[in-house]
């Protein structure tokens, strides 16, 4: 694990280090190819320099985020934001379905909104793949 993410994980209490420590491990599985760090202070991973899932500590649980979510067509992922993101909260480890998270994370590879750009498009998301 890397440093900035292994000093994020020693942050939290023992129950969400847990579920932390499972997201990590099946995402860095799931996205071998893809770069994860601490970016805007939680953990993130990007392919091709795109954010396409990610985790942080909320006053109750750990979210889960999905850059491209709500395009999964997931029941089981909630909207977040005005954009295409969408997410999942866990109160502990036992509350993560492994099988739907790899389901996700694949479809995080092949359904991705540009995100990276969306500074340069003044605010708007272009489909990408």
């Amino acid at each position: 694990m890397q440093k900035d993410i292994l000093a994020y994980h020693k942050t939290l209490t023992a129950a969400d280090k847990t579920i932390c420590d499972t997201l990590y491990e099946t995402i860095c599985a799931a996205l071998p190819e893809a770069e994860h760090k601490i970016w805007h202070r939680h953990p993130v991973w990007f392919l091709d320099g795109n954010p396409v899932a990610g985790y942080s500590k909320l006053k109750d649980c750990i979210r889960l985020l999905f850059w491209s979510g709500q395009s999964f067509d997931e029941p089981g992922l909630a909207p977040e934001g005005s954009f295409k993101a969408a997410e999942m909260r866990y109160k502990n480890a036992a509350d993560i379905n492994i099988k739907d998270l790899k389901r996700w994370l694949k479809k995080s590879k092949t359904i991705q909104w540009d995100y990276k750009n969306i500074v340069k498009r003044k605010g708007v998301l272009e489909r990408l793949k």
